[in-house]
């Protein structure tokens, strides 16, 4: 009896293991649906805004529900570019959870996709450890739309996290300012099927960019595929 019961016990274990991962897998999956669709928008993210991102964070499917009460209400997929202060191909995505918020916060909509950019070194370095909140631990802005828009905005100058919103059908520049990110190790775990944090990923060159990622990985590729922020300093 006591056999039946721990073999029982395994199974169970084993399948909710597998169950995580195979959830996982289907939100970083979704992550890139949703970047697709959002490039295939022709008013979306400018270019040059897109060109001078270190990092690019998406949430596929946040729901309205859950910002009006709070809590943890986002899950998603961060990708930076690899290299010496972010400057090269972009890497193998790290899995992120967004929480916290005013109490009202809406942003319209059943369901809405939200997609961050992370515009410098310093916002990418803040959030690959710890939890940082949204305009004071790192500045953040609606982010300006339009693939002609100015980058040269004071909302590029200042933040160093740009937000956007999509919402049936939707797209615009929302505020987070109030909610918190934070690097979603253990869902990270579940992906790539060891205990692996943000940073090993984005920085230690200690994974490659698993099945599930690639459609997201591709269509950064095949829309920023270099940082042009380093031309710009150099300038």
């Amino acid at each position: 009896m006591f056999r039946k019961l721990t073999l029982g016990v395994c199974i169970l274990f084993v399948a909710s293991s597998a169950f995580a991962g195979n959830k996982e897998q289907e939100r970083l999956e979704n992550s890139g649906t949703v970047l697709q669709e959002v490039m295939d928008v022709p008013d979306n993210i400018p270019q040059e805004l897109l060109e001078k991102a270190e990092c690019v964070i998406v949430f596929p499917s946040v729901l309205k529900a859950a910002f009006v009460v709070g809590g943890s209400y986002g899950r998603g997929a961060m990708v930076c570019r690899t290299g010496a202060h972010f400057r090269g191909p972009w890497g193998a995505p790290a899995m992120y959870a967004l929480e916290g918020g005013s109490v009202g916060f809406q942003i319209g909509g059943d369901a809405t996709d939200l997609v961050l950019l992370v515009m410098n070194e310093r916002g990418a370095a803040s959030i690959l450890d710890s939890k940082v909140k949204l305009g004071a631990d790192a500045s953040a802005a609606a982010g300006p739309k339009g693939r002609d828009a100015s980058a040269d905005t004071d909302a590029y100058l200042r933040a160093e996290i740009l937000s956007y919103s999509r919402a049936r059908g939707l797209f615009a520049g929302v505020s987070l300012e109030g909610s918190s990110l934070r690097p979603d190790n253990d869902a990270s775990a579940d992906v790539y099927g060891r205990k692996i944090t943000a940073r090993e990923i984005v920085l230690g060159h200690k994974a490659s960019i698993p099945e599930s990622g690639r459609h997201l990985v591709r269509v950064l590729e095949k829309n920023a595929p270099h940082n042009e922020s380093a031309k710009s300093s150099n300038r």
